[in-house]
């Protein structure tokens, strides 16, 4: 794997006893916006709680971003914000859940507290990646910006559900009542 492109290192010894806050820089938000697709991040911070738990670390809080993307529908672009809480459990590599190591296919379903878990070798791990990992994981890849519904109105689309259009049209006139 690559270098990260928010790498923020946490030396397991002795953990921060408050909660760190991590902002990424221009360089960073762009290269991120770069691997998500994204045209720009205009802002990326989270403030972790971080508790050990023997060999593994328990990290709590909120990531914050305002990005650009692009319309699913209209292609435009528009800004939005996400808000994410973060539950990240940093456990020494080779001691993950057997559960999660199976197969490739496998489908685990989490409870709410359940905490995503993140293999980190020798004596620190990598917050900064796990925050944009999960940044990219709050990004809603179809998401529809302010003038979707009119760029659907001009092309004959009332809703996702029911076709419309001439096509739609045609099609109706064949049923039989």
């Amino acid at each position: 794997m690559s270098a990260s492109e928010f790498s923020r290192t946490v030396k397991l010894r002795p953990l921060p006893a408050a909660p760190l806050v991590i902002e990424a820089s221009e360089a960073e938000r762009a290269a991120l916006a770069n691997r998500f697709g994204l045209p720009r991040i205009d802002a990326l911070t989270a403030s972790v709680d971080l508790e050990q738990h023997g060999k593994a670390v328990h990290a709590t809080g909120r990531l914050e971003a305002r990005i650009v993307q692009t319309c699913a529908i209209s292609g435009e672009e528009f800004r939005t914000a996400i808000t994410e809480p973060l539950a990240l459990r940093f456990v020494e590599e080779g001691r993950m859940d057997p559960a999660l190591l199976r197969d490739d296919e496998i489908e685990i379903e989490l409870a709410a507290d359940d905490l995503d878990e993140i293999e980190y070798a020798g004596d620190s791990f990598d917050l900064g990646e796990a925050v944009a990992q999960s940044l990219g994981l709050a990004i809603d890849t179809y998401a529809e910006g302010p003038n979707a519904e009119r760029v659907r109105q001009e092309a004959g689309i009332s809703s996702d559900d029911a076709p419309s259009g001439p096509l739609a049209e045609a099609l109706k006139g064949l049923k039989r009542n």
